[in-house]
């Protein structure tokens, strides 16, 4: 496969997509239809320096992204951050609806957004836990649009930058709020989830993985259950309350508490049979979700 090509500005970007030079160098919608790539450009693996939300309706073909593929013929909303890896699969030359927004981070770069951005965890998630949107959300985020588009196309003013931030934000609040109620939505695959999850944890010790390998990690269990590390975070998160980190952290310390309890082990040896490299660790991760040390506990019962 040819070499990922990197596409560092706006103007590139366009370039590529076959269309008119940008009217603002650091942010830009481009309307689907009116793309035309080359066919060269349409089978290229492109990383690129910018922010990337695509509303993508009505496709003939796929995207893929990272190890993923994902059909967008029914319309879904796709995150990428700048670094990730994007190609069409050289199906897709048919108009079709939908836009892109691309903003180079040094757009936000002196705004509050550049601290919050990576808040927005959706932009670490893989293509098959995109976005589906209502007629309603779809709408809703049109208008956004809409008044980003308007921004850099009128004469640029004192207040046109913050003007853009403030919509680019506005768009990211809403979208959270869509991807909550998409976790809402599917309560009851998220429970099987969660289910698969835990067996995967019990699996690993009583296979002992962790004598070898050490902790299960978040991109560890993702993998296993074909999730990105954050979309498996977020949706843990909105079932249950705590994040995988910490579903991992208290699946250890319900063990250590029954090894603690039931034999006669050093601690030190109880912290190495659980996968940590130095008891240090074990007895900080403990008191952080007990309160007290492994000794004090054990010392107590």
């Amino acid at each position: 496969m040819d070499s990922i090509y990197h596409v560092k500005s706006i103007a590139e970007a366009h370039e590529i997509f076959g269309i008119p030079k940008p009217r603002h160098p650091l942010v830009s919608v481009i309307h689907h239809k009116d793309v035309r790539l080359s066919a060269e450009n349409r089978a290229r693996r492109f990383a690129s320096d910018m922010y990337y939300i695509a509303n993508k309706v009505n496709v003939a073909g796929s995207l893929k992204y990272g190890r993923s593929s994902y059909d967008f013929q029914e319309g879904s909303l796709l995150f990428a951050k700048p670094g990730q890896v994007l190609m069409n699969d050289g199906h897709s030359s048919s108009p079709e609806e939908g836009w892109t927004l691309l903003f180079h981070p040094d757009l936000i770069r002196k705004s509050d957004l550049a601290h919050s951005i990576e808040n927005y965890s959706f932009f670490s998630y893989d293509t098959s836990e995109a976005l589906h949107l209502s007629e309603e959300e779809k709408q809703s985020l049109d208008e956004i649009i809409g008044k980003i588009e308007k921004e850099f196309l009128q004469n640029i003013d004192g207040h046109s930058q913050t003007l853009i931030i403030t919509n680019i934000e506005l768009l990211l609040n809403y979208c959270t709020r869509y991807y909550d109620r998409q976790f809402y939505t599917r309560e009851n695959l998220n429970k099987d989830i969660l289910v698969k999850f835990e067996e995967l944890l019990r699996s690993y010790y009583s296979h002992e993985k962790q004598l070898e390998k050490g902790i299960p990690t978040v991109q560890f269990c993702g993998e296993k259950l074909n999730l990105s590390p954050k979309y498996l975070s977020d949706l843990l998160k909105k079932a249950t309350g705590e994040n995988a980190k910490a579903h991992i952290d208290g699946f250890l310390i319900d063990k250590a508490k029954t090894l603690l309890l039931g034999s006669s082990e050093s601690i030190s040896g109880i912290a190495y049979s659980l996968g940590f490299e130095y008891s240090q660790h074990f007895a900080k991760v403990f008191k952080a979700k007990t309160g007290m040390t492994p000794s004090d506990y054990r010392s107590m019962n």
